[in-house]
C-alpha cells in the first residue's frame, strides 16, 4: 500500500521525469480536486488516467448503472458489474481504489441538475465533461463561468471525437459555440462508437487536465480539436471571435439559466435512449420500499439491490433508485411515461 507522501518519487518517477511536471507539478496534482460529470466511456478512461497520475481527489457523478452494452468501451467495469446492475459510480470507485488505495473519491449517484452541480463543484479545481448530452454540458458551462472554474469538453461518437478546454475569461463559452460544434446531436446509442475514439478523446482531455493542474496553462489548446480515427483526419478551429456579447453565460450580464431548476416533478427522455427519466418533486420523494410494494401489488418479479429496485410494469422495465429517481426503459414518449408513473405511484 502506498500512503500519501510515501514512495511518491518511486511511484510517479516516470511522470516526474517529464520536466513540465516534475516534483512541483506532482505535488500540485496530489492536492488537486477534479469533478467528473459522467462515468461511462469517457468518465471511465479519464478517471483512471487521473488516478494513476496522482490526482488527490475525484468527485464522480453519474445517474446510471452498468449494463452489458457498456463493456465494449467502458474500461472500469466487468461482466459481474453488469450482471449485478451495479451503479457505475460504485463500480468505478471499487476499481479505482484497487489502482490507488489512498485516492479520495466522492461518488454521486444522481441526476446532475443545478443544485447538485452547485454542491459538488464547490471546491473543484477543474471539471471534466464525460456526459453525452448538450443539456448537461450547458449546466457544466454555466457553473464553470459562475465559479471561474475551467472545464474540459469531450465528445465522441462513431470514430470521431472533439476536445476543447474552456477557461472562463479566456475564450468564448460552450453556449456560444453550440451551433458550430460537430456531432452535438449524435450519441453512441444512435450512431454507434468504437473504443479507439473514446481512448483518443479521453487522452486529449486528460492531457489538458494535467496541463491546468500542474500550472502549465500556456500549453493548453487554444483551438477546438476534432478528429476521425477511422478516416485518418483531424482539424482545429479557432473560436476567439465567436464570443457572443449578450450570451447568457459569458456575456456582460450573465444569468446562468441552466443552473435554475424548475419546480415540480421533472420528466425527460434520456438522450439517444428509449428511456424516460422521472424525478419527483421535493414534496413527493419515492423510496425503494415503495417500489417493492408496487411490484408486489402488480405480482411482478423484482430485483432489490442496496441502490435500487427493478421491476416490470405494463411491459416496461422500471428502475427506482434510493433517492426517488425513476427510469422507465423501453419508452421514449414523455406523455406515456408521465401516465405510467401516476398509475404506479399516484
Amino acid at each position: 500500500m502506498i500512503k500519501r507522501g510515501e514512495n511518491v518519487e518511486k511511484r510517479f518517477s516516470r511522470q516526474m521525469l517529464f520536466k513540465q511536471i516534475g516534483q512541483v507539478g506532482q505535488e500540485k496534482l496530489g492536492t488537486a480536486h477534479v469533478v467528473i460529470i459522467g462515468c461511462g466511456a469517457l468518465g471511465s478512461a479519464v478517471s483512471e488516467t487521473l488516478v494513476r497520475a496522482g490526482v488527490g481527489k475525484l468527485t464522480i457523478a453519474d445517474r446510471d448503472y452498468v449494463e452489458p452494452s457498456n463493456l465494449q468501451r467502458q474500461q472500469l467495469f466487468t461482466e459481474q458489474d453488469a450482471r449485478d446492475g451495479i451503479p457505475k459510480v460504485i463500480a468505478a470507485e471499487k476499481r479505482l481504489k484497487m489502482i490507488r488505495e489512498e485516492v479520495d473519491i466522492v461518488t454521486v449517484l444522481d441526476h446532475v441538475d443545478g443544485p447538485v452541480m452547485e454542491q459538488i463543484a464547490e471546491e473543484a479545481d477543474l471539471i471534466m465533461d464525460a456526459t453525452d448530452n448538450f443539456e448537461t454540458r450547458l449546466l457544466i458551462n454555466d457553473m464553470a463561468w459562475k465559479r471561474g472554474i475551467p472545464w474540459v469538453y469531450g465528445a465522441c461518437v462513431g470514430s470521431s471525437g472533439t476536445v476543447f478546454p474552456f477557461v472562463p475569461g479566456q475564450s468564448a463559452c460552450f453556449r456560444c459555440l453550440l451551433p458550430v460544434l460537430p456531432s452535438v446531436n449524435e450519441t453512441c446509442d444512435t450512431s454507434g462508437i468504437i473504443a479507439p475514439a473514446v481512448q483518443i478523446t479521453a487522452a486529449h482531455q486528460s492531457a489538458e487536465a494535467l496541463k491546468w493542474l500542474t500550472r502549465n496553462e500556456n500549453a493548453m489548446r487554444r483551438k477546438v480539436f476534432h478528429f476521425d480515427v477511422w478516416n485518418n483526419t483531424h482539424v482545429e478551429a479557432g473560436i476567439s471571435r465567436m464570443r457572443n456579447e449578450v450570451c447568457e453565460t459569458c456575456g456582460e450580464t450573465p444569468t446562468y439559466p441552466a443552473l435554475h431548476r424548475s419546480e415540480g416533478t421533472g420528466y425527460a427522455v434520456l438522450c439517444g435512449r428509449d428511456t424516460v427519466q422521472i424525478i419527483p418533486s421535493a414534496s413527493r420523494s419515492l423510496t425503494i420500499a415503495e417500489g417493492e410494494k408496487v411490484a408486489e401489488r402488480l405480482g411482478a418479479p423484482y430485483k432489490m439491490t442496496p441502490f435500487f429496485v427493478e421491476f416490470n410494469a405494463e411491459g416496461y422495465r422500471c428502475v427506482l433508485f434510493g433517492n426517488g429517481r425513476l427510469l422507465i426503459h423501453g419508452l421514449k414518449d414523455m406523455k406515456e411515461g408521465r401516465k405510467l408513473y401516476h398509475q404506479l405511484f399516484g
